[in-house]
């Protein structure tokens, strides 16, 4: 049987021993005669892999305490609204770094609830996008937070650098790069990121919310987007997405057993590595980002003819490769490789790449 490498940028790919495991647990988990979807969130064999999955969380980004973990619903675009709920009055000021398609949307709804300021945005330099870095602009120290999305799926821009305030909190959209690499989290307020990439199925969203800025919710704030209600909850003000939690927890027992997020890191290393050097090699293929804003975790590239992208897209489908199209404002090809995506599957696509070259070019 043909092996399948899927290089969607979300949904994307899982483990595939996560799916092995939620496979043969699906009819029978935990000996509880039914899966885990059909028992209640506050029952005690539920709860238990929700305290698990929160454990292994922790260690994989090496959480500090005074830190609260939520499992909530909304995906990362519902982080887009209750960041400012939560975070700022009406008339605050929010300031942005606009890195991309999604880091703007959050500019657009934090104008909804508040002031919201861009300080700058992706340019072009010598014909690469390429952003700006924090000594071409400044944090407003009376701003309620900082917003920022360490990487772009759309265009592949990635920010490798933390944007530093000694009184702004600062807000990480990292829906495409959690767990893709150590951090560390004492440099931001707020890290919130949408599961579907590096994390388990869609209809989840983590935060992770430093102590002192969780009970500053406007008035208004819906309950359920509320986090101090969720941390009073927790996570289950409402009934959460038990199965995507749980998901989340195999994916987070999987990471634990590669070895935990500095093993992953060095596997991405190299994947992004082979790829670029493929792209970087030839005339055939380019890459728009300048180099050190590329993305390690979705490779954005274009052919030197695009009436050929189609026919590429065909040849690799036949390979085995799947959902390399790029983003529909951007075209071109795009190869997401997060944690699940192994080492050979980018093997593969290098040495198609290298084949539709010789044939095409």
């Amino acid at each position: 049987m043909q092996t399948i490498y899927n290089f969607s940028a979300g949904p994307a790919a899982l483990p595939k021993e996560v799916l092995k495991q939620a496979q043969a647990e699906m009819l029978d988990w935990n000996n509880q005669g039914t899966s885990v979807m059909e028992v209640s969130h506050r029952g005690k064999p539920f709860l238990a892999i929700a305290q698990k999955a929160e454990r292994d969380f922790r260690e994989l980004l090496n959480i500090p305490e005074n830190y609260k973990v939520l499992f909530l619903q909304g995906g990362g675009r519902g982080q887009f609204f209750s960041v400012p709920m939560n975070l700022a009055q009406r008339g605050d000021l929010s300031q942005h770094l606009v890195s991309g398609q999604w880091s703007q949307i959050a500019v657009s709804e934090a104008e909804k609830y508040m002031k919201a300021e861009i300080v700058a945005k992706t340019q072009t330099r010598d014909d690469k996008l390429w952003v700006p870095t924090q000594d071409n602009w400044e944090i407003d120290p009376s701003a309620a937070y900082f917003h920022y999305c360490p990487n772009e799926t759309v265009d592949g821009i990635e920010i490798n650098w933390v944007p530093k305030s000694e009184s702004v909190p600062i807000v990480a959209d990292m829906s495409s790069n959690i767990l893709s690499k150590p951090i560390d989290v004492n440099d931001f307020g707020i890290i919130y990121a949408g599961a579907q990439k590096n994390i388990g199925p869609s209809g989840l969203a983590m935060v992770i919310i430093r102590e002192d800025l969780v009970g500053l919710a406007r008035p208004d704030t819906p309950a359920v987007f509320d986090y101090q209600q969720q941390v009073n909850n927790d996570s289950m003000y409402n009934t959460p997405p038990t199965f995507s939690w749980y998901l989340a927890g195999l994916v987070f027992e999987w990471l634990l057993a590669q070895g935990g997020v500095e093993s992953i890191a060095k596997i991405n290393e190299e994947k992004a590595r082979l790829l670029y050097e493929c792209i970087d090699s030839s005339d055939f293929y380019s890459n728009k980002v300048a180099h050190e804003n590329r993305s390690k975790m979705n490779v954005c590239f274009q052919l030197a003819d695009n009436s050929l992208d189609d026919t590429f897209l065909a040849y690799t489908q036949e390979q085995g490769l799947q959902a390399l199209k790029g983003h529909r404002f951007v075209g071109g090809m795009r190869a997401s490789i997060y944690n699940a995506m192994p080492l050979e599957g980018v093997k593969t696509l290098v040495e198609c790449m290298k084949t539709f070259e010789r044939k095409y070019g």
